[in-house]
């Protein structure tokens, strides 16, 4: 039987997103002063937004046993919070969609695929995974921060890189990368992007080298650069 190895980096990557994540969102909710005349209120919101796809990222390596490998309560651990962090997702309820579409990619049992143009497929890949109890949390915790923090930074930094981040980790993740027919000789129905490890991370933590990721699924995201031949 194969011995995992217990890697601390996977678990130390995770820390350190989930603690920049929370540390930036933390400034810009109480001592930012949005001006929209300033690059840095759209900079810092992009940089949030890549903070918040990290987070899912993280949960997706949760979902392949590679946050914490060798410790499956600690990686689940990882992926239950970073999954919640990104607008209230439960892992639990990921975890056996993510797999199925592993299993069964672009084909009609696969909950990530839709045949079909980029809007029709994206809503219909937010109705795979967004369920009216998240919303429901989302407006709750929308309504408490303004009592606290000024609304234009709530909005801005809080509720709209979560917004984006979706489209960002659907074209990439997803729509981009399955998207058209396949040739019978792709096992894994996948494309991938052109190799530009700086792009490819920073357009979605290495996800657009996704035929990659269906091949060799045991990579954690922080690795998966050196599948790209």
């Amino acid at each position: 039987m194969a011995i995992v190895r217990k890697d601390i980096r996977g678990i130390l990557i995770a820390a350190t997103i989930v603690v920049c994540w929370a540390g930036l969102l933390a400034y810009l909710l109480t001592s930012y002063p949005v001006n929209y005349s300033s690059p840095f209120t759209y900079m810092f919101m992009l940089v949030q937004t890549h903070l918040y796809t990290g987070l899912f990222i993280t949960a997706h390596d949760a979902m392949h046993g590679v946050a914490a490998p060798g410790r499956p309560k600690l990686n689940k651990t990882i992926g239950t919070v970073t999954a919640l962090l990104f607008a209230y997702n439960w892992y639990p309820r990921l975890l056996p969609r993510h797999h199925q579409h592993h299993k069964f990619v672009a084909t009609s049992q696969d909950p990530d695929y839709h045949h079909g143009s980029f809007w029709p497929w994206y809503f219909s890949f937010l109705k795979q995974y967004i369920t009216w109890w998240q919303l429901l949390l989302m407006a709750l915790t929308f309504n408490v921060l303004q009592l606290f923090f000024p609304t234009e930074n709530v909005i801005l930094f809080w509720m709209l890189p979560a917004i984006v981040a979706t489209f960002q980790l659907f074209y990439f993740g997803t729509y981009q990368p399955h998207r058209g027919e396949h040739t019978a000789d792709n096992p894994h129905k996948s494309t991938t992007q052109s190799k530009n490890h700086v792009w490819a991370f920073v357009s979605c933590y290495f996800f657009g080298y996704h035929y990659e990721h269906h091949d060799k699924p045991y990579l954690p995201w922080w690795q998966l650069y050196k599948a790209k031949l």
